[in-house]
């Protein structure tokens, strides 16, 4: 794994999966599509099976646990095999077990206030939610100036045409995104469609 989440790939999959039976299917569809980072979101029952899944049986898959909102969040999932954490925001308690966990981390923010306190704890790379509803490119790309050190993975209403802008800001290494795991197409066990769809989100760059 690269010293970091942000450069593993153009764009992380955010997967919601209802059937731990999908997880490994899935991963292997977005592996081939050149996805090898996966964050698998704590919004259902079946999420830290899924990570223990694919964490155990495809080995070219970067998972990780999205939603991570709880101390005990982390040590599920990282205990599940989860090779780096993403949450929607963070709490000093939070940003303590991430910390801890031996593991890469993305905590939450959409204030420059937030972004700030985390540089103040060494913290440089993180994830920007919502961001669309947050401010999108325009509010990114104002924040390189005045604090160029912070890294971002916007997430959050980001499509295959809005990507790529994002992409071409300096503070962004990757997008967050769901739109190459559509509910049909996982529902319906379509991972041809899935793995294309994620070749084609593998493809993009600013």
């Amino acid at each position: 794994m690269t010293s970091s989440v942000l450069d593993l790939a153009p764009v992380v999959p955010v997967v919601v999966l209802e059937d731990a039976a999908d997880a490994v299917p899935l991963a292997r569809a977005l592996v081939a599509g050149g996805l090898p980072a996966i964050e698998v979101t704590l919004r259902t029952a079946a999420a830290p099976a899924a990570i223990r899944a694919i964490a155990a049986e495809v080995p070219d898959a970067v998972v990780g646990a999205g939603t991570v909102i709880s101390v005990r969040n982390v040590a599920d999932t990282v205990a599940a095999g989860a090779r780096f954490l993403v949450s929607p925001g963070w709490t000093d308690r939070l940003l303590d077990a991430m910390k801890a966990s031996g593991v890469p981390f993305l905590p939450g923010v959409s204030t420059t206030s937030e972004v700030v306190a985390l540089l103040e704890r060494g913290v440089t790379e993180m994830k920007f939610f919502p961001a669309e509803a947050a401010g999108g490119t325009a509010y990114l790309k104002a924040l390189s100036a005045p604090l160029p050190q912070a890294r971002f993975c916007p997430t959050g209403g980001i499509s295959l045409d809005s990507a790529p802008s994002y992409l071409a800001l300096p503070n962004v290494g990757c997008v967050g995104g769901s739109w190459m795991v559509p509910a049909d197409a996982v529902a319906a066990k379509d991972w041809a469609r899935v793995e294309r769809l994620a070749r084609e989100a593998s493809a993009l760059r600013g």
